[in-house]
């Protein structure tokens, strides 16, 4: 990460995921990075994204180790409680969208809230959270994967909303969403083919994305080759 300062210092939230280990990984081997951090629900201290008192204390607990000028969520869910996402309309379940939405939308919201604070102030700083091209509005031309979708277009509108309010207290900030590609993934595997991109090679693409882009005072919708989604 050549466009960080010189010891910059990283968090990957969602660490034990495959795309979250795999950035972990990558950043550990960074000579430029000083600390790079993993949180999970299974790392001390842990993290709940369903809890925000949990997020609060992990916050809290790791305030200390910053100031960060990186930070990547990797969290998030395709499948929940065994269900795989609603291909009708008539398989909508107010249960399961609730619950997608609090997955994929409501804790990353919550990261923002609790974390956004530890990251650094005057210098670049990056915040990167892994989204899906099926969260754009405009993209849509299958239909299909209700609950996804609309987590993923919620999160969207939550980072490009937090991102205006965060350039105005840190205008060399960079905040984007994050399409990693069809990634082999314990979370994609019932849907993918063997073309899929090993969670490593995702990594590294998404890590040089990010090194490029520049502060535009707004949220970035980008893939895995840094081509621009629509929202």
């Amino acid at each position: 990460m050549y466009s960080l300062p010189e010891g910059y210092r990283a968090l990957v939230i969602g660490a034990s995921g495959a795309i979250g280990s795999a950035l972990l990984q990558r950043l550990q081997s960074d000579s430029r990075c000083a600390a790079v951090l993993g949180v999970s629900r299974q790392s001390t201290p842990g993290l709940d994204l369903l809890s925000e008192a949990s997020i609060a204390a992990c916050a809290q607990a790791l305030a200390a180790q910053g100031p960060f000028h990186l930070v990547l969520d990797a969290t998030g869910a395709l499948t929940l409680n065994g269900r795989g996402p609603e291909k009708r309309l008539d398989e909508l379940d107010a249960a399961h969208l609730l619950a997608a939405l609090q997955l994929n939308a409501v804790g990353p919201g919550l990261l923002l809230k609790h974390f956004v604070p530890l990251l650094a102030s005057g210098e670049r700083v990056i915040w990167g959270k892994l989204s899906a091209r099926v969260g754009s509005i405009e993209d849509n031309r299958k239909g299909g994967w209700y609950g996804y979708r609309a987590a993923k277009a919620a999160l969207n509108m939550l980072l490009q909303t937090a991102a205006i309010e965060v350039a105005r207290r840190k205008p060399l900030a960079v905040v984007a969403a994050l399409q990693p590609g069809t990634v082999q993934s314990a979370l994609s595997q019932p849907f993918v083919g063997d073309d899929a991109l090993r969670p490593d090679d995702s990594a590294g693409r998404l890590l040089s994305v990010l090194d490029a882009l520049q502060p535009t005072g707004r949220a970035q919708f980008v893939d895995h080759q840094g081509q621009h989604i629509p929202w």
